[in-house]
């Protein structure tokens, strides 16, 4: 019989670094994997409760998800976790023709036939919170900036591929797919745990395809996940969607000890690549070149032509490993003046592949000709690419430092990449040190 508690797919990498870390900080040992890992690979990990798998479906069209998702799920499947989790972005984003996680809900009915699908987006240590289906996310995880509806979030709202103009959970998902949608609102999960079971199965009488939580606390989290778990076999794993809520959820249900905080060195120096088009990140750039840190600013619109992106690439590899032998923290970025934002609409959706990709390989490069050891990479839908053009095949977490972006290690074979320190982190993520905090963590 498998050991797995929980197995999820996330459909960007620094998604998934969040799941990871709200996982091991629950004293629960995961690993995340770039691909679904065989059975015969989870053997080598032994006393291994979860797995994650860092996906990239969040950039893509909904036929290519289908052949990046499907065959996914039925892995996962088959490692015999009772919980199959497919985890997005704590901000939702997604629309019918990208990321589009009604499409994802309607491959996996078929392939985890339970009577509903569990949809939990609140994440509350990440200031994100659902109430009467209305979406609400602080501006900066891990700041004290303020909380704003969704549709009104100056970054969310403005995102340059999927924008969130709809903060109704249910009025945004109803334009991807036309599954029935039931809420189990915030009056319903502040009740006692008896009263809410209760409430759950009267909602549950009506056959919702789908359930909405909503969610203010960590307390009002756990009342979730102990109802979710009374629906979760081996046999019959339950299937959901939704934010790290959903890891939150379950470890406070599983009632896991949570180990002592772990503490690491600082660095010496750090080597960033960004491909982040959030005005978060923005200003983290822009407040880490005034506090000395060193700059190489690709040009976006030369890696995406065939005869300039390997000059481009060359450029940026000579730049960085002179500054970085020079004993100088780098940031290698692709938006500065919003320049990947200003070629999205030319590429259709495939930004973030070219310049993840290119992004990967400036970075694989520089590690190959410098001494650095730790490195971060910023931007949710280009992370997925510049993790595997750098090669990394697993990441286990190492300690936690931002909410939603953990220091871990990289498992990267035959890449300058293995054994580095390694962050990944959403464009939300972080104050406006940010990256200072890497270094000296």
């Amino acid at each position: 019989m498998s050991q797995l508690r929980l197995s999820f797919y996330g459909d960007d990498f620094t998604g998934s670094t969040d799941a990871l870390e709200q996982l091991t900080l629950a004293g629960i040992r995961t690993l995340l994997f770039i691909e679904p890992p065989p059975p015969a690979r989870l053997k080598k990990f032994p006393g291994l409760q979860a797995i994650g798998v860092a996906g990239k479906s969040r950039a893509l069209a909904p036929a290519v998800m289908e052949r990046e998702i499907k065959p996914a799920l039925r892995q996962l499947k088959r490692l015999g976790a009772r919980h199959v989790h497919y985890k997005v972005c704590s901000t939702f984003d997604s629309s019918p023709a990208i990321g589009s996680i009604g499409r994802v809900m309607e491959i996996a009915a078929v392939i985890f036939p339970t009577p509903f699908i569990p949809l939990l987006v609140a994440a509350p240590d990440l200031g994100r919170y659902t109430v009467f289906g209305q979406h609400f996310a602080r501006y900066g995880i891990g700041s004290m900036g303020a909380i704003h509806r969704l549709d009104r979030h100056p970054s969310v709202s403005q995102h340059p591929v999927t924008p969130m103009t709809e903060a109704d959970l249910r009025q945004h998902l109803a334009r991807q797919t036309p599954k029935r949608l039931a809420l189990f609102d915030i009056l319903s999960v502040s009740l006692p745990a008896s009263a809410a079971r209760v409430a759950f199965a009267k909602l549950l009488q009506e056959k919702p395809e789908v359930v909405l939580f909503d969610a203010l606390t960590n307390d009002q989290l756990t009342t979730i996940g102990k109802l979710l778990d009374t629906f979760a076999t081996s046999r019959q794993p339950l299937f959901s969607v939704g934010s790290s809520g959903i890891e939150v959820a379950l470890a406070a249900a599983w009632a896991k000890r949570r180990p002592a905080k772990k503490m690491v060195p600082p660095a010496s120096q750090i080597l960033v690549g960004s491909g982040s088009c959030s005005p978060v990140t923005s200003g983290q750039i822009a407040w880490a070149l005034k506090h000395g840190f060193a700059e190489v600013a690709l040009d976006a619109t030369a890696l995406t032509r065939a005869k300039s992106s390997a000059a481009e690439i060359q450029r940026a590899v000579a730049a960085a490993t002179e500054l970085l032998r020079n004993h100088r923290s780098v940031i290698i970025h692709t938006t500065k003046r919003g320049a990947a934002a200003q070629i999205t609409a030319t590429l259709q959706g495939d930004t973030a592949r070219i310049l993840g990709t290119a992004l990967g390989r400036v970075l694989r490069t520089a590690l190959a000709h410098s001494a650095v050891r730790r490195i971060a990479i910023a931007g949710g839908d280009t992370s997925s690419y510049a993790a595997r053009a750098l090669g990394i095949e697993a990441l286990e977490m190492l300690a936690s430092l931002t909410p939603g972006a953990p220091l871990c290690r990289a498992h990267a074979p035959k890449s300058p990449a293995d054994g580095c320190e390694c962050v990944f982190k959403g464009g939300q993520v972080g104050a406006e040190n940010y990256f200072a905090t890497l270094i000296n963590s």
